[in-house]
């Protein structure tokens, strides 16, 4: 039994890893038909932002924080500060995943589309209070309204494809643990 929970837990990882390796992949083709395309949604917050409030043990922070320090690095950002702030949002739906199974998916979504229009203006705030060269704040505004539009089809895609979905409340796993 022990076995089947563990080996859950690093598919889980390795899909995040392998959705996120992706995700990277094909943001770095040179697809662009030109300039003043509408920026797409960050596909790599809301999986780990769905599954954290889903299966927090599925995205450990470690985990999330490599793996957004790595786009930090390919996509030449300030480095460590969209990090820091995707994990100031992860660890905060993270405490609030056992509230969250109550709620409805209207509330979690207005949840969770408030921490990402907090986490964008935290990482805005930062780059003009030290004057670094950032996106056009429209371009970042639309980036921001399209993750959080897009939120609804990555919880259905992980809960159709990976079977990442809530836990009931007052679940326990094989050993006992609260889920």
């Amino acid at each position: 039994m022990v076995e089947v929970i563990v080996a859950r837990r690093w598919r889980n990882r390795f899909l995040f890893l392998g959705l996120a390796f992706l995700f990277v992949f094909a943001r770095l083709l040179p697809l662009d038909a030109g300039p003043g395309g509408w920026p797409g949604p960050d596909m790599i917050l809301l999986f780990a932002y769905a599954w954290a409030l889903r299966r927090p043990d599925a995205v450990p922070v470690l985990l999330v924080t490599a793996v957004v320090l790595m786009t930090d690095v390919l996509f030449m950002r300030p480095l460590g500060l969209w990090t820091a702030c995707v994990v100031l949002g992860l660890e905060f739906l993270r405490a609030r995943s056992g509230l969250t199974r109550d709620l409805p998916f209207l509330g979690e979504w207005m949840m969770v589309g408030a921490t990402i229009l907090a986490v964008t203006v935290l990482n805005a705030t930062i780059l003009a209070l030290f004057v670094v060269i950032r996106p056009a704040l429209g371009q970042v505004l639309i980036q921001m309204i399209v993750t959080v539009a897009a939120y609804p089809l990555v919880v259905l895609f992980s809960a159709a494809v990976f079977g990442i979905r809530k836990a009931p409340p007052g679940a326990v796993d094989q050993l006992g643990h609260r889920l």
